[in-house]
């Protein structure tokens, strides 16, 4: 009998019984198990089983687009893989060569895989103390979703990623759920357009809610932050995109905890060998397993998050050997890569949602195209699901949160929803700049950083950048919202403000490195020296100190000399004295009056003052002049009401106020001369 089990290894439990005798005394020990509950038959009849199985084992070859194409690594167009269509013959052949001497890592269909060792990872679930378990009935699928769920339980018993188990306390429910393959627009009845999402198939679900939320033990294994992955392989010439074939199947589940992954469905009730989706560890799981299996290669010639494996090179040479390096590993450690979704040797690809080439990081011209075709939203949910989507690239535009502000309001509790010109406008403006997004690209580490700060009534902004060759480029764009309280700061505060939200957001790009930071307000240069500043201001300077940075004026970097020029424009008409031929070349700039500040700049800058002052009035200049410093090329007084103002001429008042207030200054000056 033994040997006749040998022969047939995939020989019933029923065949088993009948060919095995069994003691007496077991009879009542194995009652249980052995009543069976009243389920559908997976099949009707063995041609049907046959049909099933062939159906499993076909392969769609779907339409690629131009840049990408299908090669065969055996005879009669079997065993196809994705390549890119630009390689020459010599780039083409040496990829096939070591995609066929490494096809073990490749798998075409479910039952190629063969597992990675427990000895390399295995999923626990841990219980929370005094856990109970906990069993739920099945629900209730009509003859099509009992279909789909008949065909994804044959498929996996034939690959063993499930068994049946009849005794197990913990149960779950299965659902079927649409595969959606994201929003899409389509004319209603009206003409109008209409968001929607297309079905494109089913996808067979456990719902093991109870099970993570009630007694499961939470694994905290960190994920890796995307924007750090994105700038790590951006900018090279040539990538590999791999991706695991059902990367959690691939994973074995602890002995002891299988049958708490048990499910019911209308064709019985199943525990999982291998890690399903669907549990709450199950990421953390799988990125541990990726990280244990590639930790000499992560950061060095390759990228992993998740099952999504980016390989990368300088080269075509480099990448094609870091692939091989990468394909030789999968083997060692069983772990299959899914023939479908691995594109060899291509210029540029999607990652985490972005497109990833040797420019650097653009957004998803296919997502943005589906976002610029929404309708206006109707309601709340539709204005958080277009910010959900828009947000996903906020890195790319500028002043996201000012801009984004009018539809932000409509999402405060208890608001009313009206939907006006400010709201339409921000609409569009958030579309049209997500058609236009910049490529922003990886910092380069040995040059210095910039950080471009701004600041609004109700929002703050920052850029980082840096400049290569005397170019400036864009690696980040933020921005925040300001609250109600933070919106009564003075202009300095806010700019302040603006600089430390700025090095907290790019913290990680900026510690130990050489950072100019370039605001529009230069007070803040003089401010940092300060030292009886308000306590808000003093802390805030305090939270700078780790950084090596210094504070430029922002206007004077974009245009140096038109900057100066326009500064130097005065509102109103000036009367100079005739120029004499004789006066020496630095006299030309004489002005009919001095301002009145004139020995207050001349001493911050030369050290002098007039010989001729007596000592009283040297007493009250050194009394005052403490306020003051000297910002190339004005002249800046720090006042008692911890405000920096500009100190300008008598001359260039009323041109000041004509320019910031118009009418409001020229009704009210008749006013002041009637009184």
């Amino acid at each position: 009998m033994l040997d006749q089990f040998e022969e047939n290894p995939d020989e019933s439990h029923e065949d088993l019984d009948d060919g095995l005798a069994e003691p007496m005394g077991m009879n009542a020990v194995m009652s249980n198990w052995r009543q069976k509950p009243v389920i559908l038959p997976l099949f009707k009849d063995e041609e049907e089983m046959k049909e099933a199985k062939d159906a499993i084992l076909k392969l769609e070859l779907k339409t690629l687009p131009a840049e990408l194409k299908y090669a065969y690594l055996e005879e009669g167009n079997k065993a196809p893989v994705v390549i890119s269509s630009s390689l020459t013959v010599s780039q083409e052949d040496n990829l096939l060569r070591i995609l066929r001497k490494h096809k073990k890592a490749i798998g075409w269909q479910i039952s190629d895989l063969k597992g990675i060792s427990p000895l390399i990872c295995t999923h626990h679930i841990y219980m929370e103390e005094g856990a109970k378990p906990t069993r739920q009935p099945q629900r209730r699928l009509n003859p099509h979703m009992q279909e789909v769920v008949r065909a994804e339980v044959l498929k996996l018993l034939q690959a063993g990623i499930i068994y049946p188990i009849s005794d197990s306390t913990w149960v779950s429910p299965t659902q079927v759920v649409p595969k959606k393959s994201g929003i899409t627009v389509v004319k209603g009845e009206n003409g109008d357009e209409v968001s929607t999402r297309l079905t494109t198939g089913w996808r067979v679900c456990i719902d093991y809610r109870k099970l993570n939320t009630v007694v499961t033990r939470k694994d905290h294994f960190p994920l890796p932050f995307m924007d750090q992955v994105l700038e790590r392989v951006s900018g090279h010439p040539f990538y590999c995109f791999l991706d695991g074939y059902s990367g959690y199947f691939q994973i074995e589940i602890d002995v002891e905890d299988q049958e708490k992954t048990t499910f019911t469905c209308p064709f019985g009730t199943y525990a999982y060998r291998r890690m399903p989706f669907g549990l709450c560890n199950a990421p953390a799981t799988f990125q541990r397993c990726m990280l244990s299996i590639f930790s000499d290669m992560v950061e060095r010639i390759m990228e992993v998050f998740m099952d999504d494996i980016t390989v990368y090179g300088t080269s075509f040479e480099d990448c094609l050997s870091h692939l091989e390096d990468v394909l030789k590993r999968c083997i060692e450690k069983d772990l299959v890569l899914n023939w479908e979704k691995c594109h060899f040797m291509v210029n540029q690809g999607i990652v985490l949602g972005h497109v990833i080439s040797k420019k650097g990081i653009e957004v998803d011209r296919a997502k943005v195209e589906l976002i610029v075709k929404l309708p206006p939203p109707t309601n709340v949910k539709g204005i958080r699901q277009f910010l959900g989507h828009a947000g996903f690239y906020r890195r790319f535009i500028k002043d996201f949160s000012k801009i984004a502000k009018p539809l932000c309001e409509l999402l405060v509790k208890d608001a009313k929803f009206e939907w006006d010109d400010k709201c339409q406008r921000s609409f569009e403006l958030l579309k049209q700049f997500l058609t236009s997004a910049p490529i922003v690209r990886a910092p380069n580490w040995e040059l210095p950083f910039e950080v471009m700060c701004d600041s609004s009534d109700y929002a703050i902004g920052a850029v980082l950048g840096q400049r290569e060759d005397g170019k400036p480029y864009v690696i980040y764009y933020a921005s925040k919202s300001l609250n109600d309280a933070q919106r009564n700061y003075t202009t300095t505060e806010k700019e302040l403000l603006a600089v430390v939200y700025a090095l907290d957001k790019f913290r990680a790009y900026l510690i130990g490195s050489s950072i100019v930071v370039f605001t529009d307000h230069s007070a803040l240069k003089y401010l940092l020296t300060k030292q009886d500043a308000k306590a808000r201001l003093i802390r805030w300077i305090l939270l700078l100190q780790e950084f090596n940075l210094q504070i430029r004026d922002k206007k004077g970097v974009e245009n140096v000399v038109a900057d100066h020029l326009s500064r130097l424009n005065i509102a109103h008409d000036t009367h100079g004295l005739p120029i004499n031929d004789d006066f020496p070349e630095e006299s030309l700039m004489l002005v009919e009056e001095v301002p009145w500040f004139a020995h207050i700049a001349n001493y911050l800058v030369t050290g002098e003052i007039p010989s001729e002052w007596s000592s009283q009035d040297k007493k009250n200049f050194f009394a005052k002049v403490h306020a003051y410093y000297w910002e190339e090329p004005f002249l800046f007084k720090y006042c008692a009401d911890q405000i920096i103002r500009k100190c300008v001429p008598e001359q260039e008042k009323h041109g000041i106020l004509s320019h910031c207030h118009g009418m409001h200054v020229e009704a009210t000056l008749p006013l002041k001369r009637r009184q």
